[in-house]
């Protein structure tokens, strides 16, 4: 179909089709089969093609320790954490847009993650005793239950202690749940609206998940605040803490804990998180303070002293190995874990 070509598409080629979708309707209308499309409909696919702008080159095999999503926008190398803008270019009047970067598709149990530390911060598999870490499917939960990801060029000061909690950050880039109905790919970059937040205090650090829906989905209209998932989406508010609270018992962890009693904050609470974590995260590119492990390189910001070249860019990815076909995933991912009184029964 013609979505799935979209995708599928080299970037140029992604390039050539937003043209053609901008300047006539007809052209849609002839490669989509010739069903007749609205102008929404049209609009929802010339946004499609503007995302494809960003693409991804993986390195290693997939499900093991040298698997690397590198980020790559018109062909140049560009870093997730810190290329990829927090607002995409073009912003509503009520509300503005931002790109989230899906990290762990919905119904998935590999935790990647970009990596904090690395040259041009790839998506790599989070490791735990020497392998790939997987998440524990608690029941009735599978996998992930949302598109899970983060806000490029936001980041969690560790040495800032945030007042609504009283705990510091916890050095990453904010995390993103996207609650829409379709379930994105590793290394798409989705365009966004913020819903609200909730926030964990993992190991005394905040570490705030905040609450998206995708503006191409069909419930966006109906989503504008967190008050609105209830409504539309009874149950998953619930459900999402309770995931959180329990996903690392399998673990031999205690359950873990919440500010705010575990409730959702609001859009405009949310907002205020994802401002201030993008003046941190400027403070950190701009060297007003110690980046730590923070690995900063950026392709794109010439304001900041840790820019480097293309050709840097391109050495560092090819002295990864190159991609292979992916492991398997260990049989026993698929466990389903059942509890009483918050201890694995089985």
């Amino acid at each position: 179909d013609f979505y799935g070509f979209v995708l599928s598409a080299d970037t140029w080629r992604v390039r050539m089709l937003g043209v053609c979708i901008s300047r006539t309707r007809g052209f849609l209308q002839r490669i989509s089969g010739g069903t007749k499309l609205s102008a929404g409909s049209c609009a929802c696919l010339v946004k499609r093609a503007r995302s494809m702008a960003y693409s991804i080159e993986e390195r290693g095999s997939a499900y093991s320790m040298d698997y690397q999503v590198y980020f790559k926008k018109d062909e140049q190398y560009v870093s997730p954490f810190h290329d990829i803008p927090l607002y995409d270019d073009v912003r509503s009047k009520e509300e503005p847009v931002l790109n989230m970067v899906v990290e762990v598709p919905r119904w998935t149990n590999a935790k990647m993650e970009i990596s904090r530390t690395e040259t041009l911060n790839p998506i790599k598999q989070d490791i735990k005793k020497e392998k790939p870490r997987f998440v524990n499917n608690c029941f009735p939960y599978n996998g992930y239950i949302w598109n899970y990801g983060a806000f490029p060029q936001t980041w969690e000061d560790p040495t800032h202690t945030e007042p609504s909690t009283g705990a510091k950050g916890d050095n990453d880039p904010l995390d993103v749940l996207e609650i829409g109905g379709r379930v994105a790919r590793r290394g798409e970059v989705l365009k966004v609206k913020v819903l609200g937040t909730m926030a964990l205090i993992d190991e005394g650090e905040t570490d705030w998940k905040i609450l998206t829906i995708d503006v191409n989905d069909p419930l966006a209209e109906k989503l504008n605040d967190v008050c609105d998932i209830e409504k539309y989406m009874p149950g998953l508010l619930q459900a999402t803490k309770e995931w959180f609270r329990i996903y690392k018992i399998p673990t031999g962890k205690p359950p873990n804990q919440f500010a705010f009693d575990g409730k959702a904050k609001d859009k405009e609470f949310a907002m205020k998180v994802v401002r201030e974590t993008n003046q941190q995260w400027k403070a950190l590119m701009s060297k007003s303070c110690d980046p730590g492990t923070i690995n900063c390189a950026n392709t794109t910001l010439t304001w900041s002293p840790y820019v480097i070249s293309q050709e840097q860019a391109r050495a560092v990815v090819q002295a990864t190995p190159p991609s292979a076909p992916p492991h398997p995933i260990p049989t026993e991912v698929d466990k389903w874990y059942f509890f009483r009184d918050d201890k694995v029964v089985n």
